[in-house]
């Protein structure tokens, strides 16, 4: 296979379209998550479908200070990268291209699920995200666009926004694809030095370790329901040494702190851990989200919800979360 490399919308509207096309956005310096975007792309188009790559650095969603200048320009790499993973072309339009007479005058809002989290720390970030992403989904005119989970705000903003908008194409969000050690693959990590590489590590050891906290807490619980109810059984169990266990449990699940307090806690420790280590990581946020509008979950909450972090190694700033369920389904990993 030979990728194609385009540069204009009209090079891409010219291509014969058979089957599906599927698209997957990036900014470029490509890496393994984004290969395994395109390989998932791949098979959601099939043989007699098209796969198509955008690599473009949107300047909308940078803010002052951000790293639009510094940010990696990879494109004979992420050609050669994007044709291995299965790409059929590499859409990498100019600024011009894109944003025709300059920066847009009329932009797409993200609503008040914008301005959390990443939006809080990086005001107008997603209205930027959103109006490029608008703009690249008309440009490439794709079935289905693909997008990482490791971007969970981004990823719920646009889901929202094609549902809200009546955009014609499905979204499909991939899971986080990590390195050998944990660590979420970014572009952004290759700015990190090995002294803050391992300070890093703590974003994804705080998650697992709420992971681990709220799975702990659910076989708990799951244990305490099989206490049993009467005398008679409880001396049987009792005879194998079964009760001291149940009771364990029931004292662990009725009286340590539980639910959401307990996964925010146990991440916590770790977050505060690495910012008395050198290079100190500086946190930004750590939130434990409903993912449908990204406010902080309660208590008594059930279903699906994101752990999210954000953090600052050095001069590199660092972004990941898990999605965790609560209730009955117990933690997913």
């Amino acid at each position: 296979m030979t990728t194609a490399l385009l540069s204009t919308a009209d090079e891409l509207h010219a291509r014969v379209r058979r089957g599906r096309r599927a698209v997957v956005m990036t900014m470029g310096a490509l890496h393994e998550g984004h290969a395994t975007l395109i390989r998932t792309a791949r098979e959601i188009a099939g043989r007699d479908g098209e796969v198509v790559v955008t690599v473009f650095v949107n300047p909308l969603q940078f803010g002052p200070g951000e790293d639009l200048d510094r940010y990696p320009r990879t494109l004979d790499a992420d050609l050669k990268l994007a044709e291995q993973a299965g790409a059929d072309a590499v859409f990498a339009p100019s600024v011009d291209e894109v944003y025709p007479g300059g920066q847009p005058q009329v932009r797409l809002s993200a609503g008040p699920m914008g301005e959390r989290l990443e939006g809080a720390t990086r005001p107008g970030h997603f209205d930027g995200v959103l109006t490029v992403v608008a703009k690249l989904l008309h440009l490439s005119r794709p079935d289905v666009a693909l997008f990482g989970q490791k971007d969970a705000q981004q990823l719920a903003l646009i889901r929202r926004m094609v549902r809200d908008l009546n955009f014609g194409v499905e979204i499909v969000g991939v899971p986080t694809v990590r390195e050998a050690d944990g660590l979420a693959l970014s572009s952004r990590n290759r700015y990190l030095s090995p002294d803050e590489r391992r300070t890093a590590l703590a974003l994804s050891r705080a998650l697992f370790a709420g992971r681990d906290r709220h799975a702990a807490q659910e076989a708990l619980r799951a244990r305490a329901r099989e206490v049993p109810s009467t005398h008679a059984r409880a001396e049987a169990l009792s005879a194998i040494g079964e009760s001291r266990a149940a009771a364990d449990a029931h004292a662990v699940a009725t009286a340590a702190p539980g639910g959401p307090a307990a996964v925010r806690a146990a991440a916590r420790q770790v977050l505060d851990e690495a910012g008395r280590v050198e290079p100190p990581l500086k946190l930004d946020y750590l939130a434990l989200v409903d993912p449908s509008d990204f406010t902080e979950i309660g208590d008594g909450f059930t279903g699906e919800a994101v752990l999210a972090v954000a953090a600052r190694v050095g001069t590199t700033r660092l972004i990941d979360n898990i999605p965790l369920t609560f209730g009955n389904l117990g933690a997913a990993s």
